[in-house]
């Protein structure tokens, strides 16, 4: 990671690949292998840190309008991304003073490590800089004897069983995580995310673990130094996504998002939804992992940090901090607020588009327009050529690295747009 010392010569100088690399170092026997990255922090376009801070006022409280404003246009820089993400994911309130944050951080701080002394007490393994990728126990809740054997006696209670099942499997999870960054090469970052989503599973258990959640958390580890805010910043990403983990022997967690996805299509492109279910294909299963796991695979790890807070910018809403403190209230609120133009560009772009036309649905998220909007420029392509659903996968999978994130982004609220207006009309 690079200093603070050095970040106003490196955004003020040529913004290219060396300054993306400084931040997020590649492995050289993985350079060949990763997708192009499309993305570079441009100077008036781009939040920087000078930026970021002179949106303070002196006490604390931050204007987020011209902060929404900033990273809809260009993203946000390397070196502030993890504290920008803490307020567009609700972790923090932008009304609030630094008195006020820096108590709730600590808060949070002593939280996790109550949770985590809690299950460092059933598995040792976890806050040792270590991670497993065997199981430690049986199906039947008795101790798999071994060398690094972790637990050692029966285990009886079904959710700690439940727990530690799937421990191991989120470490073989773990170890194949972002292996192209330098980052995991050292085992105690790779630690540093098994931890986080050990920890989570087991206060989440109704959720628990779901492969994917490694690919959103992996970023929040890297961007945030203190495992504590790391945890905290994936668990307000979650409260996003966690619908979308939740899967069952008959339905998948994103069911409903690939319904709306349906919806879009046939509203804003009917032939297309038309040939997608002459092929089998009208539940558009085919792009499951594409909002599972908010576009990770289709683009670089830099590209997809950028597609991620571009996209939560978009959708921001001002009271997410409340909704998630006090829901309640909030949600009383805003049932009686009117909004005016004002008020309205404390929302994002596409918050703002949906609140002015009454739409809200909340599967109906940017990243369904997002997939609307790579299915529309491989139209042609799908019409002309797809003679099954293997042939929609194979077409869809020439996207990766080859996706502009913030002309799909542009592409999504145009497709939104157009969605908005025809639902209206009928």
């Amino acid at each position: 990671m690079v200093g603070l010392a050095a970040i106003a010569e490196l955004f003020g100088g040529n913004a290219g690949t060396e300054e993306l690399e400084a931040f997020y170092p590649i492995r050289p026997d993985c350079l060949a292998d990763i997708p192009k990255t499309r993305f570079r922090p441009r100077v008036g376009k781009t939040l920087s840190a000078r930026r970021w801070h002179a949106a303070f006022s002196e006490d604390g409280h931050l204007d987020i309008e011209k902060v929404l404003r900033r990273i809809q246009r260009g993203g946000i820089h390397p070196s502030i991304k993890g504290f920008v993400w803490e307020f567009l994911l609700g972790c923090f309130d932008p009304n609030s003073t630094f008195d006020d944050r820096n108590q709730l951080r600590e808060q949070r701080r002593e939280r996790y490590a109550m949770w985590k002394t809690e299950c460092q007490n059933m598995v040792p393994v976890i806050g040792s800089g270590k991670y497993i990728t065997r199981p430690i126990i049986t199906d039947d809740g008795q101790p798999i004897e071994g060398e690094d054997c972790h637990v050692t006696s029966a285990v009886s209670d079904k959710k700690v069983a439940h727990w530690m099942l799937f421990l191991h499997q989120i470490g073989l999870d773990v170890f194949r995580t972002d292996r192209a960054l330098v980052f995991y090469e050292d085992e105690a970052n790779q630690a540093k995310l098994w931890d986080i989503l050990a920890i989570y599973s087991w206060v989440d258990d109704d959720i628990g673990y779901v492969q994917g959640m490694n690919d959103i958390c992996s970023p929040m580890v890297i961007l945030l130094e203190n495992e504590a805010d790391a945890f905290w910043c994936f668990e307000h990403a979650m409260r996003r996504l966690r619908e979308n983990f939740r899967c069952s022997t008959s339905s998948i967690g994103v069911q409903s998002q690939l319904g709306i996805l349906s919806q879009v299509i046939k509203t804003v492109d009917p032939k297309l939804h038309q040939h997608l279910e002459d092929l089998d294909g009208g539940e558009y299963l085919f792009a499951f992992r594409m909002l599972m796991v908010l576009f990770r695979r289709e683009f670089s790890f830099v590209d997809a940090l950028y597609l991620w807070e571009v996209m939560w910018a978009m959708e921001y809403n001002p009271n997410i901090f409340s909704l998630y403190e006090q829901p309640d209230a909030a949600l009383d609120s805003n049932s009686t607020q009117t909004l005016h133009a004002k008020e309205l560009k404390r929302y994002g772009k596409f918050q703002r588009k949906n609140l002015q036309n009454g739409h809200t649905d909340k599967n109906c998220a940017l990243s369904v327009f997002l997939v609307a909007s790579v299915l529309e420029t491989k139209n042609r392509q799908i019409l002309k050529d797809a003679k099954g659903l293997d042939d929609v996968v194979t077409i869809l999978g020439e996207i990766t690295g080859n996706l502009d994130a913030k002309k799909a982004c542009q592409n999504a609220l145009k497709i939104q747009d157009k969605y908005l207006k025809k639902a209206k009309k009928s």
